[in-house]
């Protein structure tokens, strides 16, 4: 096979790859761009709807104890009012253990969707997540097989592929 026959071969290959990698991989590629947006924003209320939770827990828990049972970032008991502790969210009663405060959440299909995007190794869909991962690293390489080498278009896509990589270094170098 002469070398001209096996260059059009690989690119043939790797754009129908790209093509149809591309089309499977469409549905989790909008779910991740979608949570990924909204991850951006977890820190305000977009989107998020208030639940008031009810919740009985250990009597007597101390501010830090109580902070880690009711899963609340940067918990703090801002006064106390007889057994009742109060905090930002609600309230605890140190002799009975009740605890009523509010929680602000995403809607259950964006929260699924954002905690899928949040998976760590431990997960079940861990793999799923790498496989993902690696096909949005194909869709990387194989986007330069999409153009013969000698077009403008090709040459063109290098000077915005080199403009891109410099502004990822930057990015990642000032955060």
């Amino acid at each position: 096979m002469n070398q001209k026959k096996k260059t059009n071969s690989i690119r043939t290959t790797m754009r129908v790859l790209h093509r149809y990698i591309g089309f499977f991989m469409a549905g989790i590629m909008a779910i991740y761009s979608i949570s990924g947006i909204l991850l951006v924003y977890r820190d305000t209320d977009f989107l998020k709807k208030e639940l008031v939770i009810e919740k009985k827990l250990e009597p007597q828990l101390l501010e830090k104890a109580l902070g880690k049972e009711l899963k609340i970032k940067n918990f703090e008991v801002e006064k106390q009012e007889g057994d009742f502790l109060i905090f930002k969210q609600g309230k605890y009663n140190s002799k009975t253990g009740e605890a009523k405060y509010t929680k602000k959440e995403l809607p259950t299909l964006l929260k699924k969707m954002t905690n899928l995007h949040k998976t760590e190794s431990k997960d079940k869909w861990a793999p799923l997540s790498v496989l993902f991962g690696a096909s949005l690293f194909f869709f990387v390489i194989s986007s330069f097989w999409m153009f013969n080498t000698k077009t403008k278009a090709f040459k063109r896509g290098i000077i915005y592929t080199a403009a891109g990589l410099v502004l990822s270094v930057i990015l990642v170098w000032i955060s």
